[in-house]
């Protein structure tokens, strides 16, 4: 495994935009070339090594490219975006669209990340260590194809619109969320360990969501059919007793999913 060390120097004061940052592009290039592979930042692309100093050359193929970027890059987007295999670990916070689009391979954020992360993903895995914004998991504007495979960790909390349109794969979250976690799901799993705000599963048709902490505002639409105990999603585990509801019957599509909260934090329901 060849390792490509980036480190940030350059001026962030615009967003940089770079999707090329990625195993695919790096394999097969000596540092210098990869110093040369242009970025956008406002109007104009500028060479990468104007924001990054780096070091090492890239693997035979993407699967053999680890990428290590050190240092904080909240300014810079895309990160990941459309990545087929290898790794990306960032040693600090990440800006919007991590992972955009990924299809395969591993990123891992040691820090915070910024909204869109995993948009439209159909495979490979996502680890953010600390907390993340919108749009997670999510589709797209002006579409409700959202990630589709894969696998979004997050340790810490995430915000509105998680999983929207999630058709597929796997979100889970350590931390709470707001707004609308799972709106238009048809597919997939959703696991937040701590509370939701409202709207949970707004408009599902398909899926699973399990919320372990307590939802404030309960979606109206759904019927409770059961109690179950120590759910299991393959290595997945939500220990405790879970009230089971199906919906979003507010809808006509005959198609619904499955939500499970928490007994012991939701007596009011």
């Amino acid at each position: 495994m060849a390792d490509v060390i980036l480190k940030p120097i350059g001026n962030f004061d615009l967003s940089v935009e770079a999707e090329v940052v990625t195993p695919d592009n790096f394999a097969g290039k000596t540092a210098d070339e990869i110093g040369k592979v242009l970025v956008w930042q406002g109007p104009a692309e500028y060479p990468l090594i104007d924001f990054f100093t780096v070091e090492g050359n890239g693997g035979s193929s993407a699967e053999d490219t680890t990428i290590i970027i050190d240092g904080d890059i909240p300014r810079v987007k895309r990160i990941g975006q459309q990545m087929t295999a290898g790794k990306i670990l960032i040693k600090g916070s990440a800006g919007m669209h991590v992972g955009s689009a990924m299809e395969g391979g591993e990123i891992i954020v040691e820090g915070d990340a910024d909204s869109w992360v995993g948009m439209e993903m159909t495979g490979g895995s996502i680890h953010i260590k600390g907390n993340t914004k919108d749009h997670l998991g999510c589709a797209y504007r002006g579409s409700w194809k959202g990630m589709s495979g894969g696998r979004i960790t997050v340790d810490g909390d995430a915000v509105s619109q998680v999983g929207g349109g999630l058709s597929g794969g796997e979100i889970i979250i350590a931390g709470s969320v707001k707004h609308f976690c799972g709106i238009r799901i048809n597919g997939g799993l959703i696991v937040v360990k701590g509370n939701a705000f409202r709207t949970v599963g707004a408009e599902m048709t398909g899926g699973t969501i399990v919320i372990g902490g307590c939802i404030e505002r309960f979606t109206p639409g759904f019927e409770m059919t059961d109690v179950e105990s120590d759910l299991k999603f393959n290595d997945i585990e939500c220990l405790g007793d879970y009230m089971k509801f199906t919906g979003d019957y507010a809808i006509p599509q005959k198609g619904k999913g499955t939500l499970y909260v928490s007994c012991d934090n939701n007596e009011c329901l």
